[in-house]
């Protein structure tokens, strides 16, 4: 928990590069460059992952909810803005410059993944290459049968491996099919995204937005301490065997059994009524 003097106040938060809102404990993050489909630039690669860095100090948002705007999801890096600057440091010999780039890509992932707040897509139309990604690296992913998902590294001649996605998307969907998406590029329609287990569930492209803020609020007003240990765990016992992982279980049980919403939701059951959980 953050002491005092290291919490955020979001509610005051204008960032210049995506649109933010905050309604109770649930904020959405939109991705709102519609007239080139959302791509993203230097810059709010920046924002994005410093904005989810700050969330661990956050202690009023709960969840967040991740889109974009003009029915597209995010079209993946600018063209202009980030592939043809990177062109450049290659044919001046700055792979320093390019290392650079990668790594601050893939820190946009470890900072959703670190937050505590569990994070909830809402993706409609094209959702490729970093767009893609930055679904991918969320918790949860609400899609629409109009939604386009593409891993688009291998047509612009790079390696799959980007951002993360070799280690995270098998987890997600099968080593078979996460190596014919990385290797091929091709795009994922809605359906075959659901029936291969990418989204947790479809909606229609009018709703998708709606039904991942209300996904996101149940969760708001779930045991968010507990939310957060899950999360915690999820993304730790990847690299643990099943041994180590049921005793880093017992540790955090034990520590969730601590808090208050442990006893509210005893007393409620005792009381046969809904328990109001406060995250602490």
């Amino acid at each position: 928990m953050a002491l005092a003097h290291d919490r955020i106040d979001f509610s005051r938060f204008e960032p210049q590069h995506f649109l933010w809102s905050l309604e109770g404990k649930v904020a959405t993050i939109t991705l709102n460059r519609p007239e080139r489909k959302n791509p993203l630039t230097f810059e709010s690669y920046t924002e994005l992952r410093d904005t989810f860095r700050r969330l661990t100090y956050a202690e009023t948002v709960k969840t967040v909810v991740v889109t974009g705007a003009g029915g597209n999801f995010c079209s993946g890096g600018d063209v202009h803005e980030i592939i043809g600057p990177l062109v450049r440091m290659q044919e001046a010999g700055d792979m320093q410059g390019l290392l650079d780039f990668c790594r601050m890509t893939g820190d946009l992932v470890k900072a959703m993944r670190g937050c505590p707040q569990p994070i909830v897509a809402a993706i409609d139309g094209i959702c490729a290459g970093a767009g893609a990604i930055i679904a991918m690296a969320s918790d949860l992913r609400l899609g629409t049968a109009a939604s386009r998902v593409a891993f688009l590294f291998t047509r612009v001649g790079l390696a799959g491996a980007d951002m993360g996605a070799c280690n995270i998307l098998p987890r997600l969907i099968g080593a078979g099919r996460a190596a014919e998406l990385l290797y091929t590029g091709r795009a994922m329609d809605g359906t075959e995204a659901e029936r291969w287990g990418f989204y947790n569930r479809m909606c229609s492209s009018e709703q998708v937005l709606a039904e991942a803020q209300k996904l996101a609020a149940s969760l708001a007003d779930g045991p968010t301490f507990a939310h957060a240990m899950t999360k915690r765990c999820i993304r730790q016992e990847w690299s643990m065997g099943i041994d180590d992982a049921i005793e880093a279980e017992a540790q955090a049980q034990a520590i969730c059994m601590q808090t208050r919403d442990y006893g509210r939701a005893y007393r409620a059951f005792v009381d046969k009524q809904r328990p109001v959980f406060e995250g602490n």
